[in-house]
């Protein structure tokens, strides 16, 4: 959990303001024509809960814990380290894989809360602060838009995406000998992969739960 979730609270943090202070800047103008700009709290609130936070955060988590997961354990298996454990009897998937699935399921749901309440202050900094938008209608439309379809969604979101990226990212670190070969090219290779699987599946993954969820 502190690999996992505390050290990504930085990235996560920054990347949610920037994102809200985007989609403050882009909605406000867009909201304007119409002369709607009171909603924007409500667009970002929306925008971030049921799409950007969970797969920003997941696909940040991939490149920064997804990449190291699949790295080590790789390493594990060329130097023998998992031969070893099997030849003790140790169950190399409760040893290795379930720490991290856990790790990765606890830390997931809650890093996309802290994008979202990150990217929201963002949003009211470039809206509000920025822009001139009303703060109350700011604050009013946001929680006139989440409601516990929308939250349920990002949970259910993150929760895939948690044992998505474990799946793939452990899969390809355990099996690297027989997939890329042994050394250090095999390493990188395989580490790549696994990064580049896990980013796409967690796209199209989003298209499908949000087909189904909404």
């Amino acid at each position: 959990i502190y690999t996992i979730g505390w050290q990504s609270l930085a990235i996560i943090l920054f990347t949610g303001a920037f994102t809200g202070m985007v989609l403050g800047l882009q909605g406000y103008h867009v909201l304007k024509r119409f002369g709607a700009d009171g909603f924007l709290g409500s667009l970002i609130a929306k925008s971030l809960l049921a799409e950007l936070s969970p797969v920003l955060s997941a696909l940040l988590l991939i490149g920064r814990a997804g990449s190291a997961l699949c790295a080590e354990i790789g390493v594990m298996r060329l130097s023998e380290q998992v031969e070893a454990l099997e030849c003790l009897a140790i169950d190399i998937y409760n040893y290795l894989v379930s720490p991290k699935l856990l790790a990765m399921l606890i830390s997931l749901p809650l890093l996309v809360f802290v994008f979202t309440v990150s990217g929201m202050l963002g949003g009211y900094f470039s809206g509000c602060i920025v822009l001139g938008v009303s703060v109350g209608d700011y604050y009013q439309s946001m929680r006139d838009m989440i409601d516990f379809a929308t939250v349920r969604m990002a949970i259910i979101k993150s929760i895939v995406f948690a044992i998505f990226i474990v799946t793939v990212t452990a899969f390809r670190g355990l099996y690297v000998h027989q997939y890329s070969g042994r050394g250090a090219l095999a390493l990188s290779r395989t580490t790549t992969l696994a990064v580049v699987i896990a980013s796409v599946g967690v796209l199209l993954l989003d298209y499908l739960l949000t087909a189904v969820l909404i």
